[in-house]
């Protein structure tokens, strides 16, 4: 009597991995567009200019309490998806314009991150201010003498502003030439983050960052237009004892 045979299990047999690559690619282009739109948002109805003096920013925030309350949540979206979505633009032009777009990428990226995590802007002070009912000559000597002159702070802001500037000025740059949206919304995006910083007024400046917007989103339109195997490698298994 011949015996059963036996059955070998192994990597083969084992059901295949769920495809999760069209969730992250319709995800970052969700996101791509909307830091830039939510900071447009901002400086559009924004009560004053971001160059004020403290004390004229605490001013205007009293007079605008319900409205700040509600810009402060419309900043956030700026801060928090602003990395996820130089992200999605580096991967929309990545294959076209490779070495441009890591320039550019990295620049944002490095940008972002600095002024995320280490710059405390007069903004968030003047809001806490009016908040909380803090004292104004204290909070302004805080914000006027303290904050602008450390260090830390001084060299975060200048690679905050460079990351906006020079960084999306590469990327868009990226996006053109990689041919995966139209150029138009290429040069969008480099004209949009390269001009906010010098356009005087929050009202110039946020037509800018509508600007710069456009061209994030052509990142969106590019991702959503590629197939998942243009988007990443498909998940595989790790190979047993490796």
């Amino acid at each position: 009597m011949q015996p059963d045979p036996v059955t070998i299990s192994g990597p083969s047999s084992a059901a295949p991995l769920r495809d999760v690559r069209g969730f992250w690619r319709i995800l970052l282009a969700v996101i791509a567009p909307l830091p830039m739109l939510a900071q447009a948002v901002y400086y559009l109805l924004s009560p004053i200019d971001g160059g004020a003096s403290f004390a004229e920013t605490v001013a205007a925030y009293t007079a605008n309490q319900q409205l700040m309350n509600v810009l402060r949540l419309v900043g956030a979206v700026f801060v928090v998806g602003l990395p996820a979505a130089t992200f999605a633009v580096a991967w929309a032009a990545r294959r076209g314009a490779p070495r441009l777009t890591s320039f550019g990428a990295f620049i944002s990226l490095l940008g972002s991150f600095s002024g995320i995590a280490l710059i405390t802007g007069g903004g968030p002070l003047a809001y806490h201010t009016v908040r909380s009912g803090l004292d104004v000559g204290a909070m302004t000597r805080l914000s006027d003498d303290v904050l602008e002159n450390d260090p830390v702070q001084l060299m975060a802001g200048l690679l905050f502003i460079v990351g906006i500037v020079i960084g999306l000025l590469l990327l868009g740059l990226a996006l053109w030439r990689s041919r995966v949206a139209p150029a138009w919304m290429g040069i969008a995006l480099a004209v949009g983050g390269f001009t906010h910083p010098f356009v005087p007024g929050h009202v110039a400046q946020g037509v800018g960052l509508l600007l710069a917007a456009l061209g994030f989103a052509g990142a969106s339109l590019a991702l959503l237009r590629m197939r998942n195997d243009e988007f990443d490698l498909p998940a595989v298994r790790p190979t047993p004892g490796v």
